[in-house]
C-alpha cells in the first residue's frame, strides 16, 4: 500500500495553500505596478522615421547672377584690427546689470558702408574670446566689422535663461555695431547658434530692421521639443535598450513650471523670426538637430513671411557646431567650404543679387524619427516628484532603523546571543534578500543610466557609438526579470505571515484570546519578537515597494513593444 508524501509542515500550510495564497497576491502587486508604468506611459507621435534628403548637388557653394560685376567680399582681402568696448545690458526682470565685453573685429583701411554681424552663444559660458574667433575673423578679412560679446547671464544658469532679455543685450551690441561710422547701419546682421537660434527669436520681432541671418545647426522647435529629439535619438545611437526611452518620455513630459522653470515651452516659431535673408547650416554628423522636420518648417516660416532668400546647406563631417571630429579638440577648422560660402552670401544677397546656385544643397540630410508632440503633465510630475521624496524619505528611515540595531549589537558585544531584531520564521532572512535583490536592481539602473548619459555626451562632442552597448542594452530586460522574481518573492513573503498569523490565532473574528498580547510581548511572534524588528520589517518592506512603483514609474513594469528609432 502507497501512501503519498505529505507536503504540509508540521502544524504549516501545504504547499497548494501557500500557492494559492501567494498567487492572488502576487497579482494584485504586479498589476499594482503594470497599472502604474501604464498610466505614466507618454506615447510619442513618431510615425515618421528613417527620413533621408538627397540635395540635387553636393556643392555647397553660394553663387549670385552679377552681370554688372558688382565688388563682392572675399575671403582675406584686408588686414583685421581688434579693440574692445563694454556694454552694460539690464536685465528687465530683475533690474540686474551685467557688463559685457565685445570683441570687436574692423577691416583695415576698408572704407565705410561696411556690412556688419553680432554673434548669438549657444548653450553654456560662452566669452568674447573663445567663441567664434576663427569666423569672425575671417569675415574681418573680407570686409565685414564683426562683435562678439560675452554670453549674457546674469544670475541665470542653463534651465533657467532669460531669452528676451538676452534678446534685448544682443540687440544692445547690434545698435552699438550700427552707430560706427565705418558701418551701413541697414546692413548689420546676426549669427546665431543652437540655442541662441532661440534668443533669435526674440530679437527678430523687437529689431526687424536686423539685415540678415545666419542660423548654425537651428533647434527650430520648442525647447521641450528639441531636447526630446535629441536626447531620444542619441539613447538609440549609443545602443540603448528601446526600454529606455520611457524614461525620455516622462522626463520631457515634466511640468517644469511647477519648479518656477518656463523655458521648455517657449514659442519661438513665427513668422517674424524668418522675414529676413536667411542662411542655415547643417552638419551631416550634427546628432543634436532634428534637421529634415526644421528645414521643412524653416522653409514653411519663410513663405508664410513672404521671404523667398533662404539658403540651407549641408556639411559632410560637420558635428553641432559644423567641426569635423570632436568639438573637445581645439582648433578644427570649419567644415567643407563653410566660411566662403558664409561670406560669398553675404555680399551677394546684401548686393540685392540674384542666387543662381540650389536653394538646399550639400551632403544628404538625414533624420532617424519625428519631432516628438510633448505637453506638461502636471498630475504626473506631482505624483512622481512626491513618489521620489516618499521612498527616499523611507529608504532614510529604514538606514536610520538599521543604524540603530547595529548600534546595540555593538553595545551589547558581538559574543552576545540576545537577539536586536528578534526576527521569526525566516522573515529576516527573507528581508535581507529581497532589500539586497532589489539594491542591486536601483544599482544596476543606476551604472546602466550613467553609461548611456556619458554615450550621449560622447555622441553630442562629436564621437562614435561604442560597438558594444553592453549594459545599455541587457540591463533593461534584466531588470525586468529581477523585479518580476522580487515581486514573487514578497508575495510569498506576505503568504508565510498570513500562514503564521493565522496559526498564531491573530486573524480570527474575533481574535483567539491572548493572541495580541502574546504577538506585541513577543512570546508568540508573528514577524519578530522584538518591537524594532518589526519596525524594520514593515519599513524597509514598505520602502523596498516604494522603490517598485518608482522603477514602475519610470515604465520598467511596461511589457508592451519598446520603442525603437
Amino acid at each position: 500500500m502507497h501512501h503519498r508524501k505529505s507536503t504540509r509542515r508540521p502544524g504549516g500550510w501545504s504547499r497548494r495553500r501557500r500557492l494559492l495564497t501567494t498567487l492572488p497576491i502576487f497579482i494584485v502587486l504586479f498589476g499594482i505596478l503594470v497599472t502604474v508604468s501604464t498610466l505614466t506611459d507618454v506615447q510619442w507621435h513618431d510615425d515618421a522615421t528613417g527620413r533621408t534628403i538627397m540635395p540635387s548637388t553636393p556643392n555647397t557653394a553660394v553663387a549670385f547672377a552679377n552681370p554688372d560685376d558688382v565688388p563682392l567680399p572675399t575671403l582675406g582681402t584686408y588686414e583685421v584690427r581688434d579693440r574692445y568696448v563694454t556694454i552694460d545690458v539690464t536685465r528687465a526682470s530683475t533690474g540686474e546689470v551685467q557688463t559685457l565685453n565685445v570683441h570687436v573685429r574692423e577691416p583695415v583701411d576698408a572704407g565705410n558702408g561696411l556690412p556688419g554681424v553680432v554673434f548669438l552663444h549657444g548653450a553654456g559660458y560662452g566669452t568674447c574670446d573663445n567663441s567664434f574667433s576663427d569666423v569672425a575673423k575671417a569675415m574681418g578679412t573680407a570686409g565685414i566689422v564683426t562683435a562678439v560679446v560675452d554670453k549674457p547671464a546674469w544670475s541665470t544658469i542653463d534651465i533657467n535663461r532669460d531669452y528676451p532679455a538676452s534678446a534685448d543685450a544682443y540687440d544692445a551690441v547690434i545698435d552699438y555695431i550700427r552707430g560706427l561710422d565705418a558701418v551701413d547701419d541697414g546692413k548689420v546682421g546676426i549669427y546665431a547658434t543652437s540655442e541662441g537660434t532661440w534668443i533669435s527669436s526674440y530679437l527678430l520681432q523687437d529689431d526687424p530692421d536686423v539685415a540678415f541671418q545666419i542660423l548654425l545647426s537651428p533647434m527650430v522647435f520648442t525647447p521641450r521639443e528639441s531636447l526630446a529629439f535629441f536626447v531620444a535619438q542619441d539613447f538609440t545611437l549609443a545602443g540603448a535598450h528601446g526600454g529606455y526611452q520611457s524614461f525620455v518620455r516622462r522626463v520631457f513630459n515634466i511640468d517644469a513650471a511647477l519648479f518656477g522653470l518656463t523655458n521648455l515651452d517657449i514659442r519661438t516659431l513665427t513668422p517674424e523670426a524668418y522675414a529676413i535673408p536667411t542662411f542655415v547650416a547643417y552638419g551631416s554628423r550634427d546628432v543634436m538637430t532634428a534637421q529634415i522636420d526644421g528645414l521643412h518648417t524653416i522653409l514653411n516660416m519663410c513663405e508664410r513671411a513672404g521671404n523667398p532668400d533662404v539658403v540651407i546647406r549641408s556639411y559632410r563631417g560637420g558635428n553641432h557646431v559644423l567641426r569635423p571630429g570632436d568639438l573637445t579638440a581645439l582648433g578644427t577648422p570649419y567644415a567643407g567650404n563653410y566660411v566662403n560660402d558664409l561670406i560669398d552670401w553675404i555680399g551677394g544677397t546684401l548686393a540685392g543679387l540674384d542666387p543662381i546656385c540650389e536653394q538646399v544643397a550639400g551632403a544628404p540630410i538625414r533624420q532617424s524619427s519625428a519631432v516628438p508632440t510633448l505637453r506638461a503633465q502636471r498630475v504626473a510630475t506631482i505624483y512622481g516628484v512626491v513618489l521620489h521624496i516618499l521612498t527616499l524619505v523611507l529608504l532614510i528611515a529604514s538606514a536610520a532603523v538599521a543604524l540603530v540595531g547595529a548600534t546595540r549589537r555593538i553595545r551589547q558585544g558581538l559574543r552576545r546571543k540576545e537577539p536586536v531584531f528578534g526576527f521569526s520564521h525566516g522573515f529576516g532572512r527573507s528581508l535581507a534578500l529581497l532589500v539586497m535583490a532589489t539594491g542591486l536592481t536601483l544599482l544596476l539602473f543606476a551604472v546602466a543610466m550613467g553609461r548611456i548619459i556619458m554615450s550621449v555626451v560622447n555622441l553630442a562632442w562629436g564621437g562614435t557609438p561604442a560597438h558594444d552597448p553592453g549594459i545599455m542594452y541587457w540591463s533593461w530586460p534584466v531588470a525586468q526579470v529581477v523585479c518580476a522574481l522580487v515581486v514573487w518573492e514578497w508575495s510569498g513573503v506576505l503568504a508565510r505571515l498570513v500562514e503564521v498569523a493565522s496559526a498564531r490565532g491573530i486573524l480570527r473574528v474575533p481574535p483567539r484570546k491572548g493572541a495580541v498580547r502574546e504577538i506585541v510581548t513577543g512570546e508568540q511572534p508573528v514577524l519578530a519578537s522584538r518591537r524594532l524588528g518589526r519596525v524594520m520589517f514593515w519599513l524597509a518592506g514598505t520602502a523596498m515597494f516604494a522603490v517598485l512603483l518608482v522603477f514602475a514609474f519610470w515604465g520598467l513594469f511596461s511589457y508592451a513593444e519598446p520603442l525603437v528609432y
